[in-house]
């Protein structure tokens, strides 16, 4: 009996791991739909929420500034969301690019952002957050896919900034957005990309919908053309870069929030879950974005019977020895952080434990029926932590 728990368990998580994202590289690579992509320059939007974000902001503006594109078919957005620091003093302030500054009462990012996309004139829309900063051609990347009208989304490819002071599961979670970014690839090759990320993403303006409170605004705008019968597609070459993992604690706070947000965008979604109209990114939807997250509670149960394994003896003792040097190394990675936290041998599986007990305390929040509107998510930047509101691909 208990071999064949175990094996249930193994199955699933091997496939979300392993079996599904090689199923994607395959019919990226053997049954792909290509698109047409062209230089192009409809006029854009760009919308920025942020709140206090002092500290990065003018840094994002001039990124902007730097973008190959023209000067007069772009449209700068900030809305900022209750700031209380000198965020809102430092965009109405700046000069080398015309930006319109929207300053509302402390709200939370959606109904900011709801409100900000009223005053945007753009053909495509332009989100991204405070803290990102874009490539030279990140822009021009986004946008040429829209020379095909089956296109209503473009993700753009976020990237980790190098040389910036990183917490201890900075390793890992770069090592999960390589690995998530060759599965979006893929997916996007065989016809959808599962998602975009906050980061850096464009939709054509005709297809936004209001978004609902208590979800990631990301996944649930990109998803939604997806519904309207458009494709989203991923751009490795439109890049953003942005501060990667913070200290652990404020990390794994960060990503209890998003995943929470994530199971409420799933379900209010959830029609993408039916294959007989969806086809193949219905499986994706699944595998990709609720197994995902899921599959934390067969890695859960698994540990909990690593004593039964030892017991068992054979393969199953060796399972077990493998978890306790797993699980030893993550422990070890937060105890000794400072000395450690820079091998992957550590960080990788502290990222990956953060990464499943969030989600587990994520499903339990979704359950309850707990929402979270508004919230500081401290992250590491040039100078100092700065507060404000990302959400992950995000992260998902």
């Amino acid at each position: 009996m208990i071999e064949q728990t175990v094996f249930a368990l193994l199955s699933i998580i091997i496939y979300t791991y392993a079996i599904f994202p090689a199923i994607c590289i395959l019919r990226g690579r053997f049954f792909p739909e290509p698109w047409k992509c062209e230089s192009v320059q409809p006029s854009v939007s760009i919308v920025i929420i942020c709140h206090n974000e002092a500290d990065v902001i003018e840094q994002k503006l001039n990124s902007l500034c730097d973008l190959h594109y023209p000067r007069e078919r772009i449209e700068v957005i900030v809305g900022s969301d209750g700031s209380d620091d000198e965020t809102e003093k430092i965009v109405s302030d700046y000069s080398r690019l015309s930006v319109k500054l929207l300053s509302y009462t402390r709200r939370g990012k959606i109904p900011a952002l709801n409100d900000a996309v009223q005053h945007a004139s753009g053909e495509i829309l332009v989100f991204t957050d405070a803290n990102s900063d874009f490539d030279p051609e990140a822009l021009q990347n986004l946008v040429r896919h829209f020379a095909d009208p089956t296109i209503g989304c473009v993700a753009g490819n976020q990237v980790y900034s190098k040389g910036k002071k990183s917490g201890s599961a900075a390793a890992g979670e770069k090592s999960y957005w390589n690995y998530d970014r060759i599965l979006k690839e893929a997916e996007s090759a065989a016809g959808n990309a599962i998602s975009a990320t906050g980061a850096i993403y464009a939709i054509r303006h005709q297809l936004f919908q209001r978004v609902p409170s208590g979800v990631t605004d990301d996944f649930t705008i990109s998803t939604r053309v997806i519904l309207q019968g458009f494709r989203l597609v991923f751009d490795k070459d439109a890049i953003a870069s942005e501060p990667v993992a913070g200290k652990p604690k404020a990390e794994f706070r960060r990503k209890v929030r998003v995943m929470t947000r994530g199971f409420r965008a799933v379900w209010t979604v959830k029609a993408l879950l039916n294959p007989a109209k969806y086809g193949f990114y219905s499986v994706q939807f699944f595998s990709h974005k609720l197994l995902r997250r899921l599959v934390a509670f067969p890695i859960l149960l698994l540990l909990l019977l690593t004593p039964l394994l030892w017991q068992q003896g054979g393969w199953l003792a060796d399972l077990a020895v493998v978890q306790w040097i797993f699980y030893l190394s993550a422990f070890a990675g937060v105890l000794f952080e400072d000395r450690l936290g820079k091998y992957k041998a550590f960080s990788i599986p502290l990222f990956f434990c953060l990464a499943n007990v969030a989600a587990i305390n994520a499903a339990l929040n979704f359950l309850s029926g707990r929402t979270i509107e508004t919230w500081d998510s401290p992250r590491p930047v040039p100078h100092q932590v700065s507060s404000h509101l990302t959400q992950d691909a995000g992260a998902e």
